[in-house]
């Protein structure tokens, strides 16, 4: 019997699934934080544990792991695998590979070994591989350094809104009641005063604030999320056309919980339309399952081998991987 590890190391959770030959799955495992970016030591001890977990789980040893993938956010750069080899190979595994978690997502979303990915949760990223087997990653790394929206960027698009509008920069929005109730302030002057005094940056659940103002018609609202929109049908477009794909036919996949939840319909037909006008062919899908199956699909693909339809079914069908 082989067995097989995926493996998605995320900035909050990492999870780790083994599944034997048919694609049943025998061990699951989960932890904090897998991007060295944020904290090497951590998303060193979050790795192990979810991978010893799962091992655990399945009543395996490593060596009879028969190959095992990595999809870690964070790997983006040759600096960065640099960093991240060796600390794999302290793992002891016979064999395994390595790539970024787009690439997992990517794979988690489709039928096909190629096509293009948008993430967009609490940061934004995008990246393709062509029939031909190239690989292009654009964005993923800061405002500045050209990615715009994700929740960590929408949370302040939302105060930002309502402070123009209350210094007279901005029409008036629905943002403003919805964020002095979400944040527990009597007024904006308070909340000005408080954020400005404690250097306070706005949580992250403020930015499902845009989705209901959105919902009711506001226009600003509205706004944000069109060019998120735009943002990431651009982002599609670049990949695209860097990896020779305006004529082919793919999967589009939307991943992250800004893109993923219903209430993405302020976004989608911006994504839609950009993507379209560059590839006719192709077509817009959201993730279904989690990207950490796509980390199993891919160590069943290493080496040149076909993905078994069976074990493609069988796991495409499991929502549900967390532990409890």
């Amino acid at each position: 019997m082989k067995y097989y590890l995926g493996v998605d190391g995320g900035g909050s959770k990492t999870y780790a699934l083994i599944a034997d030959e048919h694609g049943k799955i025998i061990g699951k495992g989960q932890s904090g934080n897998g991007n060295h970016q944020t904290d090497y030591e951590e998303a060193k001890h979050s790795i192990r544990e979810s991978v010893e977990m799962a091992l655990r789980g399945a009543g395996l040893s490593r060596d009879e792991i028969t190959f095992a993938y990595f999809g870690l956010a964070g790997a983006d750069r040759e600096v960065d695998y640099e960093i991240l080899r060796p600390m794999l190979a302290e793992l002891g595994l016979p064999k395994y590979d390595l790539n970024c978690d787009t690439v997992i997502a990517l794979r988690a979303g489709t039928d096909r070994p190629y096509g293009v990915v948008l993430i967009c949760g609490t940061g934004t990223n995008s990246a393709g591989i062509s029939p031909r087997d190239d690989f292009y990653q654009c964005g993923g790394f800061s405002y500045m350094l050209g990615d715009f929206g994700g929740g960590g960027s929408l949370c302040i698009e939302v105060f930002r809104a309502v402070i123009r509008a209350w210094d007279g920069r901005e029409q008036p929005t629905l943002l403003t009641e919805l964020l002095l109730q979400h944040l527990g302030y009597d007024s904006v002057l308070a909340m000005f005063n408080d954020y400005l005094d404690h250097d306070k940056t706005p949580p992250l659940s403020t930015t499902k604030l845009l989705f209901q103002a959105a919902a009711q018609g506001d226009e600003v609202a509205t706004t944000i999320l069109r060019v998120q929109g735009e943002e990431l049908g651009k982002s599609a477009q670049a990949v695209i056309k860097r990896l020779g794909m305006e004529n082919d036919k793919f999967d589009v996949v939307l991943a992250g919980s800004i893109i993923t939840r219903g209430e993405a319909r302020f976004i989608h037909p911006y994504i839609e339309q950009a993507v379209k006008a560059c590839a006719p062919h192709a077509s817009l899908v959201k993730l279904q399952v989690e990207p950490v199956v796509g980390a199993l699909w891919l160590a069943f693909e290493a080496e040149g081998n076909s993905l078994p339809q069976e074990v493609y079914e069988r796991l495409r069908t499991v929502s549900d991987y967390n532990l409890v």
